[in-house]
């Protein structure tokens, strides 16, 4: 199990510096100057150039790859071009909206997702599992920002149970009532979500339902919730688990058009007012911490399925 770990450890080195590669090549291929931008339109061109310089924007890639990579294994991710701060310092400040709605998102996905997928793979082709279909594909295929602007209008400006947008910060206030304000953005964000885990937890149950095991274990005269319970579910969970890493991953990255929607000051939408801005260094930090997260939870559900299924072993 060890060995196992530190060969996953070692293995997201390279992983981590060819995604930085690209992101940084890739970055740096965006039309655009920031020195320009920064100075406006009414700026020199002595004056651009003497900011390129200044930034070091006037080195090649290469060297401006080599530095920034250096300052990266010392845990310095640069300096905001915009925010004229650690690049470190201005993805904490915006961290804790995005947390917070993939956490209670993460939590709906978990606590509506599952259990209806098992609902339904047990209750197979009744009414009660049409209606769940039904649903969950009606959710899958809508919009996020077309379901977040209609959660909107129905909840913050016919009803005014929750507020339209923004998010005071909880660490800054002391004040949890203001998780009110994530509500809607967390509904937005899990529906679509949801409905995915249900027809995943469901397909999964009815394909281990049909496995020989199964069939021994209610000849050996189980009842039908210890089957369902003991061999059908346990066994389908490893699917599932997967998928629901993945998913948590997705919703810290992805989370752009919901905090747009509902004007959250979270990491999406500093993505893209980095992107607009040409902030380099800030769109590096960011993509690069994202990647290292999402390999850091990929190796944690692997090792989950250790757990679920005793049967896998690490050698």
């Amino acid at each position: 199990m060890f060995s196992y770990i530190a060969r996953r450890i070692g293995s997201m080195i390279p992983s981590l510096l060819l995604a930085s590669i690209i992101v940084f090549s890739f970055i740096h291929l965006i039309p655009g100057d920031p020195a320009q931008i920064m100075l406006g339109d009414q700026a020199t061109p002595e004056q651009v150039q003497g900011l390129r310089e200044a930034m070091g924007l006037d080195r090649p890639l290469y060297v401006q790859y080599g530095r920034w990579l250096s300052g990266v294994v010392r845990g310095d991710f640069g300096t905001s071009i915009f925010f004229h701060q650690p690049v470190l310092h201005v993805i904490l400040d915006r961290a804790e909206t995005s947390v917070l709605i993939a956490v209670f998102s993460m939590m709906l996905i978990v606590l509506v997702g599952v259990p209806i997928g098992i609902l339904s793979a047990v209750r197979y082709n009744s009414r009660l599992d049409q209606l769940f279909s039904g649903l969950s594909m009606f959710f899958a295929s809508v919009p996020t920002f077309w379901l977040g602007l209609n959660l909107m209008l129905l909840f913050s400006v016919m009803l005014r149970w929750l507020p339209t947008s923004g998010f005071p910060s909880i660490l800054e206030s002391g004040e949890w009532s203001n998780l009110r304000y994530l509500v809607l953005p967390c509904i937005t964000l899990a529906a679509p979500n949801s409905a995915l885990i249900i027809r995943l937890t469901r397909s999964s149950m009815l394909d281990v339902a049909k496995a020989d095991y199964v069939k021994t274990a209610r000849a050996k005269g189980l009842s039908e919730g210890a089957v369902n319970i003991r061999h059908i579910f346990r066994n389908s969970l490893i699917s599932v688990v997967s998928a629901l890493g993945f998913t948590f991953v997705a919703l810290m990255a992805g989370t752009v058009v919901t905090e747009t929607v509902f004007s959250l000051p979270g990491i999406g939408r500093l993505v893209v007012e980095s992107v607009l801005r040409r902030d380099y260094p800030t769109i590096q930090g960011i993509i690069l911490i994202i990647a290292f997260l999402y390999m850091v939870i990929n190796l944690l559900v692997d090792l989950s399925f250790a757990l679920l299924d005793p049967r896998i072993r690490y050698s």
